[in-house]
C-alpha cells in the first residue's frame, strides 16, 4: 500500500513511492485570505506551473534544467514570474463587489518563444502574455540613451542601433480582456482544441468565445428558466474534449453531466449526451442532493473517459456507456455520518477539484486536514497522503495515512473526530509527463515527485 496510487511507471510494474520535493508559501499561522491558492495548473509541457490566489494575483514557477553532474537531481520549480491578474471591482449598477479572486487559469500551447495563460475571476477574463527579454537595443538616431528625443538638426550622422546584453526580464502583458458577458460567477474556462476559441461557464449560462475577439461571444448553453423561482439546478462545471473540438461536456449540481455536440445546433440546450447515475432509495437522506452535487469535470488525456469529482467520492464514466460510471472511488466515506456538522460549518459546500496522470491510469484528488487522495485504476489501490511540513526534508518519503472512522483506533491511525476541516485541499494538479504533483494546502504550494533511487 505504500505507494500505491501512482501509476504511470514507465518500467517497473512495483509501486510508485512518493517524495517530498518542494514548499512554496509562508509558514505563518496567521495566513492572510489574499495569500490563499485558489487554482493550480501546468503547462502542456510540464515547465511552467501557475498558481492564483484569492489575491488576484498570479504566481509562475519555472522547471530548472536538469543538473548533469548531479543526474539524480532533477529540476526543481523556481519563481519565474509574478503579476497581479484582476483587481477588486465595483459593479455600480448592481451595488455589487467583484472579488479579484482568481477562479480558474488555463493556459493556450505554446505557438512562439512566449507563453499564453487565460485566468479569470467571477466576471472578467483575461488574456496574458508571458515573455522574456534579454537584449536590449541601444545606439537610436533620434533619441539619447535615456531616452529624451534628440534635435534633429544636430544629428550629423546616421548610426546603427545594436543589440546588446541585459539581465533576464520577464514581462507579462494583458493581450486581451473579455468582459461583460457574464451576469452569474464564472466556475470554469476551457480552451478548445482548435486552439482559437474557448469557453466560459458560470452558474447558468456557458458562452463561447473566439481569443482573436474581446466584443462578442456566443451564448451556447442558457439553462435560466423563464421564471427564476422554477430554477432546479445550475451548471458546476464545463470542459471541452481534448481532441474533438465540437464536444463539451458540463456538470451540474444534480449530479448529472451533458455531452454537447455543437454541429448539432447553434444553441446546445439538447445534450447529444446525459450521464447518470440512478440514486439507491435506500441511501437516501437529507444531504442527498447537496452531496451529489458534482464540483469539477475532467476528460482523460485520451478522450476516451470522463471523470467527475462530487462530495465523497470520484467517478469515472466512459464516453460510451450513459447510465452508470465505469468507477466509483471513495475519497472520503468516513465522512458520511458527520454530514450534519459539516452542513452547519459550510463545509459540505467545499468545491474539490480532481485531475489524471499523463497516461490516464491514476487520479489524485483532495480531502480534509491536509490530506490528499490517489487511485490507481489498474491495481484498484489507493493511497491517503499528507502535504504537510512536518515531512519536509528534501527526498522525504510520504507515508500513508488512515483515517479511523470510529470505534478502536489502531497505531498510526487519525481519528475522524481530531480531522481538521479548515485545513483542506482542493486544488491539485499533475505533471502532464512526469510524475511531479503540485498540492495547493491554504497558502502553500507542496510540489511532490516519484522516488528515483
Amino acid at each position: 500500500m505504500a505507494g500505491a496510487g501512482g501509476g504511470g511507471c514507465p518500467a517497473s510494474g512495483n509501486d510508485l513511492q512518493w517524495c517530498f520535493s518542494q514548499v512554496k508559501g509562508a509558514i505563518d499561522e496567521d495566513v492572510a485570505e489574499a495569500d490563499i491558492i485558489s487554482t493550480v495548473e501546468f503547462n502542456y509541457s510540464g515547465d511552467l506551473l501557475a498558481t492564483g490566489d484569492k489575491g488576484g494575483r498570479v504566481v509562475i514557477f519555472q522547471r530548472e534544467q536538469e543538473n548533469k553532474s548531479h543526474p539524480h537531481s532533477r529540476g526543481e520549480y523556481n519563481v519565474y514570474s509574478t503579476f497581479q491578474s484582476h483587481e477588486p471591482e465595483f459593479d455600480y449598477l448592481k451595488s455589487l463587489e467583484i472579488e479579484e479572486k482568481i477562479n480558474k487559469i488555463r493556459w493556450l500551447p505554446q505557438q512562439n518563444a512566449a507563453h499564453f495563460l487565460l485566468s479569470t475571476n467571477d466576471k472578467t477574463i483575461k488574456l496574458w502574455k508571458i515573455s522574456e527579454r534579454d537584449k536590449r537595443a541601444e545606439g537610436y538616431n533620434l533619441k539619447d540613451e535615456d531616452g529624451r528625443l534628440r534635435d534633429p538638426f544636430r544629428i550629423t550622422a546616421l548610426r546603427v542601433p545594436i543589440l546588446k546584453p541585459m539581465d533576464l526580464m520577464v514581462e507579462a502583458s494583458p493581450r486581451r480582456i473579455f468582459a461583460n458577458a457574464h451576469t452569474y460567477h464564472i466556475n470554469s474556462i476551457s480552451v478548445n482544441s482548435d486552439h482559437e476559441t474557448y469557453l466560459s461557464a458560470d452558474d447558468l449560462r456557458i458562452n463561447l468565445w473566439h481569443l482573436e475577439i474581446t466584443d462578442r461571444s456566443f451564448n451556447i448553453v442558457d439553462i435560466k428558466p423563464a421564471n427564476m423561482e422554477e430554477l432546479t439546478e445550475v451548471i458546476t462545471a464545463a470542459e471541452f474534449h481534448p481532441h474533438q473540438c465540437n464536444v463539451f461536456v458540463y456538470s451540474s449540481s444534480k449530479g448529472t453531466i451533458r455531452l454537447c455536440d455543437m454541429r448539432s445546433s447553434a444553441l446546445c440546450d439538447r445534450h447529444s449526451k446525459f450521464f447518470e447515475e440512478p440514486e439507491d432509495p435506500s441511501s437516501r437522506s437529507f444531504f442527498s442532493e447537496i452531496i451529489s452535487s458534482i464540483s469539477d469535470v475532467k476528460f482523460s488525456h485520451s478522450g476516451r473517459y470522463m471523470m467527475t469529482r462530487d462530495y465523497l467520492s470520484v467517478k469515472v464514466w466512459d464516453l460510451n456507456m450513459e447510465n452508470r460510471p465505469v468507477e466509483t472511488h471513495q475519497v472520503h466515506e468516513y465522512l458520511r455520518s458527520k454530514l450534519c456538522s459539516l452542513y452547519e460549518n459550510d463545509c459540505i459546500f467545499d468545491k474539490f477539484e480532481c485531475c489524471w496522470n499523463g497516461p490516464d491510469s491514476a487520479i489524485m484528488t483532495g480531502s480534509y486536514n491536509n490530506f490528499f487522495r490517489m487511485f490507481d485504476r489498474n491495481t484498484r489501490r489507493d493511497v491517503t497522503l499528507e502535504a504537510s511540513r512536518e515531512n519536509s526534508k528534501p527526498r522525504a518519503s510520504l507515508k500513508p495515512r488512515r483515517v479511523c472512522p470510529g470505534g478502536k483506533r489502531k497505531k498510526d491511525e487519525i481519528s475522524v473526530d481530531s480531522l481538521d476541516f479548515n485545513k483542506k485541499i482542493l486544488h491539485t494538479a499533475w505533471h502532464p509527463t512526469d510524475n511531479i504533483i503540485a498540492v495547493a494546502a491554504t497558502n502553500n504550494l507542496y510540489i511532490f515527485q516519484d522516488k528515483v533511487n
